[in-house]
C-alpha cells in the first residue's frame, strides 16, 4: 500500500486532503479494504483520497459510503485513474 502525504491545495470544496491512498493495479475488494484500514487511523472529519485504476471502484466506493456512514464528498475520473473523496466519520 503505497501512501503518501497530501497534496497541497484543496481537493474539494470541504478543504484539503489529509491523507492519499494509491492503489492503482489493484481489483476488488483490495481498494476498499485499503481505505476502510486507512481510515480507521484518520481523525473524524479528516478527507481521504484515494487513486484506484478500477473501474469498479466507482461503485464500490459509492455503496462503502452508505453502508459504514463516511460521507462520499465526490468521485472523479482522471484518464484511466478513478480519483474518491471520503471523509472520516
Amino acid at each position: 500500500m503505497n501512501e503518501t502525504p497530501p497534496a497541497s491545495g484543496p481537493a474539494t470544496d470541504d478543504g484539503p486532503v489529509d491523507r492519499e491512498l494509491d492503489t492503482r493495479g489493484l481489483s476488488c475488494p483490495l481498494p476498499i479494504l485499503r481505505a476502510k484500514k486507512a481510515l480507521a487511523d484518520m481523525q473524524s472529519g479528516q478527507v481521504l483520497k484515494i487513486v484506484s485504476t478500477d473501474p469498479g471502484s466507482v461503485r464500490d466506493f459509492q455503496a462503502f459510503a452508505r453502508q459504514t456512514g463516511n460521507p462520499l464528498l465526490g468521485q472523479t475520473t482522471v484518464g484511466k485513474e478513478f480519483v474518491h473523496y471520503l471523509r472520516r466519520r
